[in-house]
């Protein structure tokens, strides 16, 4: 493997991939496309394509989901924009205008978790639909968008982890990468000689945590017990994997006034919020069953 990478390569030393020339933008003309924008509005496309095809399988109508779509994904964007503004305000404070700068990335997903949440919540009551049924709907989407979009990551050369030499270690250069990501672990593992950082890809782990998650969650929907149990599912899969996850990487967003990652505690609260739901109301279920049959 070279000592000394081009500015444009990424590689995975230990797996002996070598990729030349991996773009961050795509150029038609003298205009530019970020690529991590193409692979997210890819993403949310084929999410709401599994979640209108999940909705015929179990007996509602597709055509509430596309109706819904293009309000979830607007402001699911607006949402994850906002949180991660919030959590990194002393980037912006100085030149406010970069926070409408989307091409630069900085997209939080607890921000889109939680304007899509609301999103849902206000489109069934108007529309009459059962908030529940359509949440656990859209958790297959979610996980596409999720899925795909940490690829996005990783042609913006961001989301990565502290340094590694595991079998998925990941190569930049360093002139691709944010000064603010290098942790001091990072920087004293680098070779004098060399150009550039070897990292854990934690986009990469967290994508395939996702698939994971989407394929039990897929397995289990016949199985499912209640409506809104995917969606606690979810909340407490996800949770538990980015809260792990989040331990390693560099880019973490903290709590006001503390060294906590606001991730890592978010993930834990949820999954175990949504755990102790899951068991509460399957046990209010085996109650009322009991009652009935007294």
């Amino acid at each position: 493997m070279a000592e000394m990478m081009g500015e444009m390569d990424i590689a995975f030393p230990n797996l002996g991939i070598y990729l030349t020339n991996v773009p961050k933008t795509i150029m038609i003309g003298s205009f530019g496309i970020a690529i991590y924008g193409v692979v997210i509005a890819i993403g949310m496309l084929l999410g709401l394509t599994l979640s209108s095809k999940v909705a015929a399988r179990t007996g509602q109508d597709p055509d509430v989901i596309w109706d819904l779509g293009p309000a979830l994904l607007f402001f699911s964007v607006l949402g994850a924009r906002i949180y991660y503004v919030i959590f990194m305000w002393d980037m912006y404070k100085d030149d406010p205008l970069q926070i409408f700068n989307l091409r630069g990335g900085g997209l939080a997903i607890y921000g889109g978790i939680i304007a899509g949440f609301i999103t849902i919540y206000v489109y069934c009551r108007v529309k009459k639909q059962k908030f529940p049924l359509v949440l656990d709907t859209v958790m297959f989407g979610l996980l596409v968008g999720q899925i795909l979009g940490r690829w996005g990551n990783f042609f913006n050369r961001e989301v990565f982890g502290e340094y590694t030499n595991n079998l998925l270690a990941m190569r930049i250069p360093v002139s691709m990468v944010r000064e603010r990501d290098i942790s001091a672990s990072i920087a004293a593992h680098m070779t004098e000689g060399t150009n550039y950082i070897q990292v854990h890809p934690t986009f990469l782990y967290e994508g395939l945590w996702n698939l994971m998650l989407l394929i039990f969650l897929l397995l289990y929907l016949k199985h499912k017990k209640f409506d809104g149990e995917i969606a606690l599912l979810y909340f407490a899969g996800y949770g538990i994997g980015r809260a792990i996850i989040e331990s390693i990487r560099t880019d973490q967003l903290f709590i006001t006034g503390t060294t906590i990652p606001v991730s890592m505690a978010l993930g834990i609260a949820m999954a175990v919020v949504s755990i102790v739901a899951d068991i509460v109301i399957r046990a209010k279920m085996r109650e009322k069953v009991t009652n009935e049959n007294a």
